[in-house]
């Protein structure tokens, strides 16, 4: 088995898709804004978040609301500097509902929120995760 992406299901699809085209910053495989589906990544890595129209998804399934209730996803981002993501992301128009602060001894995070409500953390790692042994890793 593999695990190929994580897939948001989302009612205003062109604004999550340009929330995270414009806002995040993350690289289209395609161009969709319409929808009904699409697939963003990062600059670095294989991660990928990918986007479903929500009403498409309850037509194909039958039994899915098209209103979520409640948070139902945490996309976690990592950056290099919380502090200098966090100001980009405000002057792109991001609202935050937490701004950076730590997270134990490890890290500082920093959270929002896309158009649809689905919950964004931004981690900046201060020390990497030691491993069995004594070897670091991140």
């Amino acid at each position: 088995m593999e695990l190929t992406q994580i897939r948001l299901l989302v009612s205003d699809f062109p604004a999550v898709y340009r929330f995270y085209r414009d806002v995040l910053g993350l690289k289209p495989q395609f161009e969709a804004e319409s929808g009904p589906y699409a697939k963003l990544s990062p600059d670095t890595g294989h991660a990928a978040i990918a986007l479903q129209d929500r009403t498409q998804m309850a037509g194909v399934l039958e039994q899915l609301g098209t209103e979520p209730e409640g948070f139902r996803a945490l996309v976690v981002l990592r950056v290099n500097d919380l502090d200098a993501a966090h100001a980009e992301l405000t002057s792109k128009g991001a609202e935050f509902t937490r701004g950076p602060g730590p997270m134990g001894e490890r890290m500082r995070v920093a959270y929002l929120e896309d158009p649809e409500g689905n919950l964004i953390e931004l981690q900046e790692w201060l020390a990497p995760r030691e491993q069995a042994g004594g070897a670091a890793a991140s």
